[in-house]
């Protein structure tokens, strides 16, 4: 008999992770089904983990609503999730005389968005708050409430606490279509079978309108992907302290430089519309394009400390903004669907999508009860998701305790980040189990430093195959296809 539920939530990025955890408060069968092998592996992955102020969205809309609701639920989320979270501020640098002007229009949008705190300050002043800063700056916006986060952290952590309040979640499970009964939607069809409920929640990203053409609506809805590629730099070779934006283009946010909560600086992203909605590949033409931009912030930025390169999509869709008298413009797609009962569409959730998240959750619990739920309170719902050892942070003291009572976390595996063994056999046997190299990259951030996995990645399959109970063949990098070994040395046909 298929499995039945109040509400199924697809896409297991941060916006259907963070709404899983918020419906975990009710009394609800709530499932949560995502694709690929792991949560957070598609746009959430791969961007530059900045908790946005809220003064680039323009005023009115759902975007500069939802950025600015948003970002003051950090501080709360990061206390009771456990995850990194650096509330550090945020700079957008005027470079010359001609951009000081734009500095003033975006002061005036933040404070139309309700933005606190945010004021112009000197190029003098933004001389001695970033030392390696361009010497032509003329101006900055300082926005205290921007802030820095790992991305990765923050959709597990909300995933983990879902499951601890209910909330299943199923991995390797793509939708495919809705069972409809005339136009009310009654399940969904996956390659893991059927699956029923009262409620489907569309958070399925880059497919979002995918979703939405399978229930028959919204044709003209399209999410065209944009590509942006980032560069790591290696934080033993070059330090930036601040989160740095240039003055914003009508294309994007901009190039900018940033440092990161793991003591990284990251420059990118560029911004380029393409048609393949799964290529993240890193090109050339792009590369040279960021570090033009990158280098008109810190023109002491070299090349030679880059120690990875990645691209990210953004889900950018043409829905218009939905508020009257608000000028056109992309905007977030929250709403329940009017042409067909039982789908809430979360859709075109591009940046500042990260930050957004909690306040679209909070929002998909207000629709549901402008539905017509009657959304019960769990009296033993649990916000708080308990951290988990990270052995590099801990006091000498703390990790001699950890080595005694678990001789695991006396041998590190990952020397540049020093993992021990202990952290990834928990992280494999945490509560989303981390069953492949870039489920325990994301988890612990082994194989980030300069060595790029080099060193660690043989140990780290070995530890997967010995706790998984798998072959050494069956490990993968990603899941599916994207495995590491093929045969033995002994195996190999010599040709002549």
């Amino acid at each position: 008999m298929a499995e039945a539920y109040d509400i199924i939530i697809v896409g297991g990025g941060i916006v259907g992770c963070m709404v899983a955890r918020y419906l975990s408060r009710y009394k609800l069968d709530v499932l949560l089904i995502e694709k690929e092998a792991d949560v957070c592996t598609g746009a959430s992955a791969a961007n530059t983990a900045i908790v946005h102020a809220g003064y680039d969205p323009m005023p009115g809309s759902l975007k500069a609503k939802l950025n600015v609701a948003g970002n003051a639920m950090w501080d709360t989320l990061a206390g009771e999730l456990n995850f990194a979270f650096d509330r550090r501020g945020d700079y957008v640098v005027a470079i010359g005389d001609e951009e000081l002007a734009h500095l003033q229009c975006l002061l005036e949008q933040g404070k139309k968005n309700g933005v606190p705190g945010i004021h112009i300050i000197s190029g003098e002043e933004m001389r001695n708050r970033e030392p390696e800063i361009n010497p032509s700056v003329s101006g900055a916006l300082w926005a205290p409430t921007g802030g820095i986060c790992d991305p990765f952290g923050v959709t597990i952590a909300a995933a983990e606490n879902a499951i601890q309040n209910g909330v299943k979640v199923y991995l390797e499970t793509a939708f495919e279509a809705f069972i409809m009964d005339g136009k009310r939607i009654i399940g969904v069809r996956t390659n893991r079978g059927d699956f029923y409920c009262r409620w489907v929640i569309n958070a399925a990203g880059l497919y979002a309108d995918m979703v939405m053409h399978k229930a028959g609506i919204y044709p003209e809805f399209v999410i065209k992907p944009r590509r942006g590629e980032y560069c790591v730099l290696d934080q033993a070779d070059i330090t930036v302290r601040n989160v740095l934006f240039p003055v914003p283009s009508k294309a994007s946010k901009g190039i900018m430089v940033t440092a990161t909560v793991h003591g990284n600086a990251l420059v990118g992203p560029n911004s380029n519309f393409i048609e393949d909605k799964d290529d993240c590949s890193v090109t050339r033409a792009g590369l040279d394009e960021i570090w033009h931009g990158a280098r008109k912030l810190i023109p002491s930025l070299d090349t030679r400390h880059v120690i990875a390169m990645y691209a990210g999509l953004r889900a950018c869709g043409n829905a218009p903004c939905r508020t009257p008298g608000v000028d056109y413009r992309q905007d977030f797609i929250v709403e329940v669907a009017e042409e067909v009962s039982g789908l809430i569409n979360l859709a075109g959730i591009e940046s500042p999508g990260l930050t957004s998240a909690p306040a679209i959750a909070l929002r998909v619990v207000e629709m549901l009860l402008e539905a017509g739920e009657r959304l019960e309170e769990k009296k033993d719902w649990q916000p708080i998701r308990p951290p988990r050892p990270r052995f590099r942070h801990l006091p000498r003291e703390e990790q001699l305790r950890l080595i005694r009572e678990d001789s695991r976390y006396g041998r590190i595996i990952c020397r540049c980040e020093m993992v021990t063994e202990g952290e990834i056999v928990a992280e494999i046997h945490a509560p989303i189990p981390a069953k492949t190299y870039d489920a325990i990259k994301r988890r612990t951030w082994l194989g980030t430093g300069r060595c790029q996995g080099s060193f660690d990645m043989p140990r780290v399959v070995d530890i997967l195959s010995r706790e998984l109970g798998m072959s050494p063949f069956e490990i993968s990098k990603r899941g599916g296809s994207s495995r590491f070994l093929l045969c033995t040395t002994k195996e190999v046909n010599h040709e002549d």
